[in-house]
């Protein structure tokens, strides 16, 4: 098979070659897991050991008591933080509830929810979030994700609805650009704004989404000068789904790459529905599209649809590091802890870049 061709793993002259991926090991800055380390410790394991140098972790998993093991074993502690989830919060404030060009709320994805970024309570309440998270713990970083307006894309078949046209959006869109919005009706102006200034619109939607990360920014290194601010992101290039990630989900690299520190590509080719050698063409890609900046892919463990075999998962995590990627982790923790041979395909890899 494929996967199995491009699994082979030889380090030979201090240079790492894995299925036609070359990189220096002593630029690899991140050897990472996604999710709490839990289950590896009940098995006996240390971070250390497995060669585990960061631990990417949702907000609500975070404790002291967590932050004192995973420092003493060696593990910088980064904290995703889901910013543009809507979802336990719109339903208790109506009117973030995103707004389709009908006039409609929009149905909520198969699991995700997301929200109007331009209303202020959500802003409000999501930064406020941000801001006791870094009083209260001290962390090397925030990964924001769900930064996109509402949309689904980890799906073969993405949901991708035209969203948001609630007066807070066109008027702000007026307002910003110097448009006159014309019609009476949401679903008038829809029509307007779409017909008339289309690309104007999609390029004010990217601002908007590039404004959140600017803010966080602020506010995270207004705490820590040296924390990292860094983007879980649709890992679509300009060619998928007619260009859906700039169209509808409102994401811009030029625009990103002035706040992010590191851009971290979902390429979860499984659930995504794409072949091993994918997560390589698209790091390769998107290592053209933001010269300067770090690359942490986040690469798929989890048996999601399907099984991922030991060599799948080996070939993924060095397909991580291809372009210029200087570090790579994968989803989940505890995906690779209920998994003995994919705990060895981790930590022989993770070993061989010490």
């Amino acid at each position: 098979m494929r996967a199995a061709f491009f699994g082979t793993l030889i380090v030979l002259c201090g240079t790492l070659v894995a299925g036609f991926v070359h990189f220096n090991p002593q630029k690899v800055e991140i050897r990472g897991v996604y999710g709490h380390p839990q289950k590896l410790w009940d098995k006996g394991y240390h971070l250390s050991d497995l060669g585990i140098n960061a631990v990417f972790l949702h907000e609500k998993s975070i404790s002291h008591d967590f932050i004192k093991r995973a420092r003493k074993e060696g593990a910088k502690i980064f904290a995703e933080f889901a910013t543009l989830n809507g979802r336990g919060y719109v339903e208790e404030h109506p009117e973030a509830w995103p707004i389709d060009s009908s006039g409609k709320k929009v149905e909520p994805a198969t699991w995700f929810m997301g929200v109007c970024p331009t209303d202020p309570g959500f802003r409000n309440y999501r930064t406020d979030a941000l801001k006791q998270l870094l009083q209260q713990y001290e962390i090397d970083g925030v990964w924001m994700d769900y930064v996109h307006w509402h949309a689904q894309f980890e799906d073969p078949n993405p949901i991708l609805p035209e969203t948001c046209f609630c007066n807070k959006c066109t008027d702000k869109f007026r307002r910003q650009t110097n448009i006159d919005v014309k019609g009476e009706s949401i679903t008038e102006k829809a029509r307007f704004i779409l017909n008339y200034h289309d690309s104007s619109w999609r390029k004010w939607r990217c601002e908007v989404v590039a404004d959140w990360t600017s803010e966080f920014r602020r506010i995270v290194k207004s705490q820590n000068p040296n924390a990292l601010l860094g983007l879980y992101h649709c890992p679509w290039s300009d060619h998928d789904f007619n260009n859906a990630r700039y169209r509808i989900l409102g994401l811009d690299f030029n625009m990103l790459k002035d706040h992010v520190d590191v851009f971290s590509p979902m390429v979860y080719h499984k659930r995504m529905g794409r072949q091993p050698a994918w997560v390589k063409e698209n790091i390769e890609w998107l290592s053209h599209q933001v010269e300067d900046s770090r690359i942490w892919p986040i690469v798929q463990a989890s048996d999601e649809p399907a099984e991922i075999s030991e060599k799948e998962f080996e070939t993924v995590l060095q397909y991580g590091l291809s372009g210029n990627s200087t570090g790579v982790m994968m989803f989940t923790t505890d995906a690779v802890a209920e998994d003995h041979a994919k705990i060895n395909v981790m930590k022989k890899m993770y070993k061989n870049l010490k």
